[in-house]
C-alpha cells in the first residue's frame, strides 16, 4: 500500500475503533456519569447560530443534565491566530455566556471558562510542545486546511493549535471531549501528548500517569447545511443565529435555496437543500423527517418553508426570552464567566504544579509560588 492508502486504512481503523468506543461509553455514562469530567467549547467569533444548538449545544446540556462534570471553554485566544483583528471579541464572548446559559448550561453544574484567564493553562503548552514534532503539527487537518485556504502565511499560534487543544483537555484531566468524525485527529493528539509525557517524565510512584487517556464521544447530531446549502457559516451569511427574532428567521427562510421540484421529499443525497429545511423540522418537533415530508408533498416548497419558520420560531421562543434577559443584564454574566474562570484556575494551578514537580522542577514546596 501506498503513504496515503496505509493512512487511509489506519483512518478507517481509527474511526472504527473510536465509534467502538463512544458507543460503550454513551451506555456507561447513564449508569456512571460521575466517571466522566467532559470537555467542550467554541470559539467566540460572533453569535452561535442553530447548527452550534444541534451540533453541539443541545447535547452538551443533555449530558449536564446526565450528571456528567461538564466543563465548557470559551476559546477566545483561538480566536486571533487567524485575524488581524478579533473584532468586538469582548462582545461576542458576553454574547457567547448567553447563548450557552439561554439554552441550558447551567453554572451550579458546568464550568464556563475562557483561555485568556487561565495562566496555568497555557503554561503547559511549553513542555507538550517539546514532545511533538513540526511534520506531527502539520499534518493536523486543520492546520492543513489553514496552510492550503486561508491565503496568508501560518502564524506559529495556527501550527500549534492542536497543541493548544490538548490543553484545553489535559489541564482538567477531562476523559470525555464530544467532537464529530473530524475532529478525532484533535483528540488522538492530546492522547499522544499524554502518553509521551508519561514516557518521558512519569512520577516517581508511577502508578498511574500524569493525564488521563480522554475519550472521543462522537456525536450522532446530523450535519446542518447553511440556508444556501453550502456550509452553514456566518461569513456566508447563512446562519440563523440562536437569538434571532421571530421576524429575522422567517426572512431567512424566506429566501432559503430549495429546488424546482415541487413535490416534497426527504432525500439528503439527491435534495440535499429541500432535505435540510425538512430536517430542521424533524429537529425541533422530534417527529421523523420522512413523515414530515410525507404530509407536506404536493404542498411545495412554500407550505415546507412556513413549517420550517414555524416550528424554528416555537421552539426557540423560550430560548430567545431567556437570552434577552441574561443581555439585560451583563454584570451577572460576567459573574458567571469568573466564577467558572477561577474554578478552572485553582485546577491549572494544581495540574501544574504536578506537572512541574514530574518534570523535577519544584525548586521549593509548594508554599513559595
Amino acid at each position: 500500500m501506498s503513504d496515503p492508502e496505509v493512512l487511509s486504512a489506519n483512518a478507517e481503523g481509527t474511526l472504527r475503533a473510536s465509534q467502538a468506543r463512544s458507543d460503550a461509553i454513551e451506555k456507561d455514562l447513564i449508569v456512571n456519569p460521575g466517571r466522566y469530567r467532559m470537555l467542550t467549547g467554541d470559539r467566540p467569533t460572533g453569535k452561535l447560530h442553530i447548527g452550534h444548538y444541534f451540533g453541539s449545544l443541545a447535547n452538551r446540556v443533555r449530558l449536564q443534565n446526565l450528571g456528567l462534570d461538564t466543563w465548557v471553554l470559551i476559546a477566545d485566544y483561538q480566536v486571533i491566530y487567524d485575524r488581524d483583528g478579533v473584532g468586538e471579541i469582548r462582545d461576542n464572548v458576553l454574547s457567547e455566556v448567553a447563548d450557552y446559559l439561554a439554552s441550558g448550561i447551567d453554572p451550579a453544574q458546568s464550568t464556563i471558562f475562557a483561555h485568556s484567564q487561565i495562566p496555568a493553562l497555557n503554561q503547559l503548552l511549553l513542555p507538550f510542545l517539546s514532545l511533538v514534532t513540526d511534520s506531527e503539527l502539520r499534518r493536523n487537518p486543520t492546520v492543513k486546511d489553514e496552510l492550503a485556504n486561508s491565503g496568508r502565511p501560518m502564524s506559529g499560534l495556527m501550527l500549534t493549535f492542536p497543541v493548544h487543544q490538548a490543553a484545553d483537555i489535559l489541564f482538567c484531566k477531562a476523559n470525555l471531549v464530544p467532537v464529530g468524525k473530524d475532529q478525532l485527529p484533535h483528540i488522538e493528539v492530546a492522547r499522544l501528548i499524554a502518553r509521551r509525557f508519561d514516557e518521558r517524565y512519569g512520577r516517581a510512584d508511577a502508578t498511574t500517569p500524569v493525564f488521563p487517556q480522554a475519550d472521543a464521544l462522537l456525536s450522532a447530531a446530523p450535519h446542518i447545511l447553511g440556508l444556501d446549502g453550502t456550509k452553514m457559516s456566518k461569513s456566508r451569511q447563512n446562519v440563523i443565529e440562536i437569538g434571532m427574532s421571530a421576524d429575522e428567521t422567517a426572512k431567512l427562510v424566506k429566501k432559503a435555496k430549495t429546488d424546482s421540484e415541487r413535490h416534497i421529499t426527504y432525500d439528503p443525497v439527491s435534495r440535499p437543500e429541500v432535505s435540510n429545511l425538512v430536517m430542521l423540522v424533524s429537529l425541533v418537533t422530534g417527529r421523523n423527517p420522512q413523515d414530515i415530508a410525507e404530509e407536506i408533498g404536493d404542498g411545495g416548497s412554500g407550505t415546507l418553508k412556513k413549517m420550517v419558520t414555524e416550528s424554528l420560531n416555537e421552539y426557540f421562543a423560550p430560548i430567545r426570552a431567556r437570552r434577552a434577559d441574561l443581555l439585560a443584564s451583563p454584570d451577572h454574566l460576567w459573574q458567571v464567566l469568573r466564577d467558572g474562570c477561577e474554578k478552572a484556575n485553582e485546577v491549572a494551578d494544581q495540574t501544574l504544579l504536578e506537572v512541574r514537580a514530574a518534570m523535577q522542577m519544584e525548586y521549593w514546596g509548594h508554599d513559595h509560588h
